[in-house]
């Protein structure tokens, strides 16, 4: 009886255990079936809604390079607002605008392409160039990709674009705080003109005014005279710089109080180098070298492999700052696209510092033309003047409306300069090389030095490779490229990069001595090609007094069909002061019809009267066309250029 009891307890027990069992397994499985759906919810949440993405500032003052900043090792210009960017971000020791001037450098910032593989390398644009087909400014591509992006203010851009498909908003009411759904995330990129070259553009009287920056504690660069205009000059400067300061300090603090400081990456930079005499417009570091802090921001450290407060010396140029951005938004950018990334996914510390490489040009700056290219590597810096005859302190009316630009010239017409000031207002040697860590002034080429010998030629080559590689548009005339190139300027460069690479070389035979180019010079003056009849006659002028031998070749082309040639003719011509150039001239000048070919014509005659001491009469000149940067040069030399200074 006992063990039926037991038996018929033990089966009741383990009926309900398995009913016990069977009710926890369903309860179970609707537990996981929940947290199945909940996850599945979420991810399709997910899917629907993007991931968060960082917002982009830019910070931009205008004209300044690294000289004017504590934060690159000066003694004065003490920028706390910058330096706090700077210890809560990255700063970089080596950051380039590529382009010395702001057209032409906020055209490559735009596009992220070199200026001369496209054609907008001129400041300012006698024409607009095309960029190639499916290229847009990033601007563009981030708001195709749900970035807000506004612009406050300046664009000064070289080429054609629809304002409304670059930015949401450009103008001096723009700002993230416009966009129209808070959750946007946005770039807004903020100019600041207070650090301008023409905040010096002041009256000897504005002189009884003291600086706030002592003019006791300005060094001076050793091209400079010392006199107080130039020290008043640069003090003023420093001063300009702490306005500066304090727009940072204020875009930094509303992005603060919007709460949106941590969600973004804020880029403190100069547009190009500046502002004293042989800086904005020159290809030197005073020219190119830009300050450059990216402050990291903490909701967003995971896309920067730095600690805050690192410096970096990895080379970084404008074409990178596109890429850079659109990296760190998470976009791919175009194929035809010459920068990098220098931050965001794919890019380490380690990377970034193996960067040492960059390239740099100077073309027509108003309407004072020349062609520079630079190379840096390192310390090392490579400089080809490809028209050195023209001294850097050729004429520019805008540059000389600063009294320490007139200053400095009339101490060399009074002979009162030693000879490394004296640089500025004469011919410049067809390559340079200088070491910038003994040399960071760029003061003493070492081009001549047997040691170097190897260096040169490296960096030379390097130079040369660029060039070639990017087809570069400078070596057509300007009038010749604005008629053949600027409706793709990318395009016509390949067509043509055999033809790029011909010229390239042909003037090249500058850097070699004259005997051995005197036989292909000679040819290259009696070739049916219109361009290499023009390169030959520009790298006679190179020569100089060397070329006197092919002035019987040269002096048939005074009559040549092409107008340019013939500038070039009298160019050379009259540098040896074999003939008096004016009667050929004034020929061009009264047939030219085209701005570009009278800028290049009256650029020769400024040359011609100031360096070589050629006679103009201006009266014997009856243009087709007076605008624009062609009237500058005709109120100068007419004398009648308003002076705004005395």
């Amino acid at each position: 009886m006992g063990g039926k009891i037991q038996s018929k307890t033990g089966v009741l027990a383990l009926s309900l255990a398995v009913g016990l069992a069977l009710n926890l397994r369903m309860h179970f499985s609707r537990l996981i079936f929940s947290l199945l759906a909940a996850s599945l919810l979420t991810g399709l949440a997910n899917a629907v809604e993007p991931a968060k993405r960082p917002n982009f500032v830019f910070i931009v003052s205008e004209d300044n390079s690294i000289h004017y900043l504590r934060l690159y090792g000066h003694r004065l210009g003490v920028t706390p607002n910058i330096e706090r960017l700077a210890a809560e971000g990255l700063t970089f020791n080596h950051a380039f605008s590529a382009a010395p001037v702001c057209s032409v450098a906020r055209t490559t910032l735009a596009t992220a392409m070199h200026a001369p593989r496209v054609g907008f390398q001129y400041h300012r644009k006698s024409a607009l160039a095309n960029l190639p087909p499916g290229v847009k400014p990033w601007s563009a591509v981030l708001r195709e990709q749900g970035y807000y992006a506004t612009n406050n203010s300046k664009t000064d851009y070289n080429f054609k674009v629809d304002m409304k498909q670059a930015w949401d908003m450009s103008s001096g009411k723009a700002s993230w705080r416009n966009r129209p759904n808070k959750d946007m995330p946005f770039f807004h990129m903020q100019s600041f003109a207070d650090s301008h070259e023409s905040r010096l553009h002041f009256p000897l009287k504005q002189m009884e005014k003291p600086t706030e920056t002592s003019l006791d504690d300005v060094e001076l660069q050793p091209y400079f005279p010392d006199t107080p205009i130039m020290r008043y000059t640069k003090a003023r400067y420093f001063d300009r710089m702490k306005i500066i300061d304090g727009h940072v300090g204020r875009i930094v603090k509303q992005l603060a109080e919007d709460g949106l400081l941590e969600d973004t990456f804020v880029f403190y930079f100069g547009d190009h180098g500046g502002v004293m005499p042989r800086s904005k417009g020159y290809a030197y570091e005073s020219g190119l070298h830009v300050p450059l802090v990216v402050r990291i921001p903490e909701n967003f450290r995971h896309l920067a492999d730095h600690k805050r407060g690192d410096r970096s010396d990895g080379f970084v140029s404008f074409i990178d700052f596109g890429p850079t951005v659109l990296n760190l938004a998470g976009i791919k950018p175009h194929k035809e696209l010459d920068g990098v990334a220098f931050l965001g996914q794919g890019v380490s510390a380690a990377d970034l510092a193996k960067r040492d490489e960059v390239f740099g040009h100077a073309d027509r700056f108003d309407e004072k033309f020349d062609m520079v290219r630079t190379f840096r590597k390192g310390k090392w810096k490579y400089i080809r003047n490809y028209q050195g005859y023209y001294a850097d302190g050729l004429q520019n009316n805008y540059r000389y409306r600063q009294l320490a630009y007139d200053n400095w010239r009339d101490l060399y017409r009074a002979d009162r300069l030693n000879p490394v000031q004296r640089q500025f207002f004469e011919r410049r040697p067809v390559e340079q090389l200088f070491d910038l860590e003994a040399d960071p002034h760029e003061v003493k080429s070492l081009a001549g030095d047997p040691d170097q010998a190897k260096r040169l030629a490296d960096l030379r080559g390097r130079l040369r490779s660029i060039m070639k590689s990017i087809n570069d548009l400078s070596f057509y005339p300007e009038n010749r490229m604005v008629t053949d190139a600027l409706g793709d300027g990318v395009a016509f460069g390949r067509k043509n990069a055999q033809q790029v690479s011909r010229l390239s070389d042909l003037a090249d035979l500058a850097l070699v001595p004259f005997p051995e180019a005197r036989k292909k010079l000679g040819q290259a003056l009696r070739s049916k090609g219109i361009l290499r009849r023009y390169w030959a006659l520009k790298v006679c002028s190179s020569f100089g007094e060397q070329a006197k031998p092919l002035a019987k070749a040269a002096k048939p082309l005074l009559m040549d069909r092409d107008l340019m040639v013939r500038v070039r003719a009298a160019e050379f011509l009259g540098g040896i002061k074999a003939i008096d150039p004016m009667p050929t001239l004034y020929g061009v000048v009264n047939t030219a019809e085209t701005e570009q070919e009278l800028m290049i014509a009256f650029n020769t005659i400024v040359y011609l009267r100031d360096q070589i001491g050629h006679k103009y009469d201006p009266e014997k000149v009856k243009l087709k066309f007076n605008k624009g940067e062609v009237y500058r040069r005709v109120q100068y030399l007419a004398g009648t250029e308003p002076n705004t200074n005395y």
